[in-house]
């Protein structure tokens, strides 16, 4: 019975060293495979050029490369980039490359499916598969830092948890790809351009706090009424509302980051005065802003795109009680986006 093999990247630093020495060679080796690994992103061992042929045929005896592979890749008029991600296993993810004036942001799943039951969401019909691995959440933010760099000519600006998933439901690996991401050892970036996106797991939000993360925050918020967001996110009276609320006001007092709202206004459901006026109270509780985002419906159901005037109103009441809201309009309209919220997002 043929034994499957480990994915090497799964190992850290001091196993790939310990793991070397175990087999009779220098430490240092493994500090030059796991440099090939995450700062050169080799896709196989064959492509560590100065570790000799002996060790690599030992490499290839013990472990693999579970590495991802773009199988389609889509160009929006507006230049959006959505990439259909291939895993090990055949099931696919989806990546976007959001480009503005200024920067680039990469927009990456966590899960294959999700965990939830938000009932606008595209994603949420399919079942969750299972979680991404670290390994495989880096590969999509190399894959689109490269399509930046040959699209846009520069490297990618920022990161968005906001694809395929709910982030806080794979919450080590999340966190173990975050660090490999911002690592001097991997791509080096700024904590402070990654946001982490949640739909409001309150235990999870105070978890991050505890943890004393470094990137931001956004709350996927879409109503400040416990029975309206029920009713577009039906796992969410598993988490009032006022649980919510207790968990940002723990993650503002332990980190000092605002929170950002991610909130639809769909027609019918939230665009009346009763709701703009409970997010206006809820926005007062913790620092924040809001991102007022275009909806792109996914079938001609209940959830369809509010009016410019409900829009208006919101941002009315809201900069009337100074707080910062921008309206984020729907990109890639000409392009399937599996989330149906692919939106201009901004870490």
């Amino acid at each position: 019975m043929q034994i499957e093999k480990k994915d090497i990247r799964a190992l850290s630093k001091e196993q790939l060293r310990e793991f070397f020495v175990a087999n009779g060679d220098k430490s240092f080796r493994g500090n030059q495979v796991y440099e090939w690994l995450w700062s050169k992103g080799a896709h196989s061992f064959d492509d560590m050029t100065n570790v000799s042929k002996e060790t690599r045929t030992m490499l290839e005896a013990n472990f693999v490369i579970n590495h991802i592979k773009v199988d389609t890749m889509q160009r929006s008029e507006d230049g959006t980039v959505k990439n259909a991600v291939r895993l090990h296993d055949g099931l696919v993810v989806e990546s976007v490359l959001i480009p503005t004036n200024t920067r680039t942001t990469a927009c990456v799943s966590s899960q294959v499916g999700c965990s939830l039951d938000c009932n606008f969401c595209a994603t949420a019909r399919l079942k969750r598969m299972r979680n991404l691995e670290p390994a495989e959440i880096y590969d999509q933010v190399v894959a689109i830092d490269k399509e930046s760099r040959l699209y846009y000519n520069h490297p990618l600006s920022n990161i968005v948890f906001m694809g395929m998933g709910e982030p806080l439901m794979n919450y080590n690996n999340v966190l173990k790809a975050i660090e490999m991401i911002i690592s001097p050892e991997g791509l080096g970036m700024s904590p402070k351009r990654i946001m982490v996106s949640t739909s409001g797991v309150p235990k999870m939000i105070k978890k991050l706090a505890d943890d004393d993360v470094k990137f931001k925050l956004a709350v996927s918020l879409h109503s400040a009424i416990d029975e309206i967001r029920s009713r577009i996110m039906p796992f969410s009276e598993n988490f009032p509302l006022a649980d919510l609320r207790e968990s940002l006001e723990y993650w503002y007092r332990k980190t000092k980051s605002k929170i950002s709202y991610e909130y639809v206004v769909w027609k019918d459901i939230n665009d009346n005065k009763e709701s703009i006026d409970a997010l206006v109270k809820f926005c007062k509780y913790v620092p924040c802003k809001v991102n007022l985002i275009e909806y792109n419906p996914i079938d001609d159901g209940e959830f369809q795109q509010a009016s410019e005037e409900s829009i208006n109103a919101y941002i009315k009441a809201l900069e009337a009680s100074g707080i910062v809201v921008k309206v984020r309009r729907s990109r890639g309209k000409d392009i399937d986006a599996a989330c149906g919220q692919l939106a201009n997002k901004e870490a």
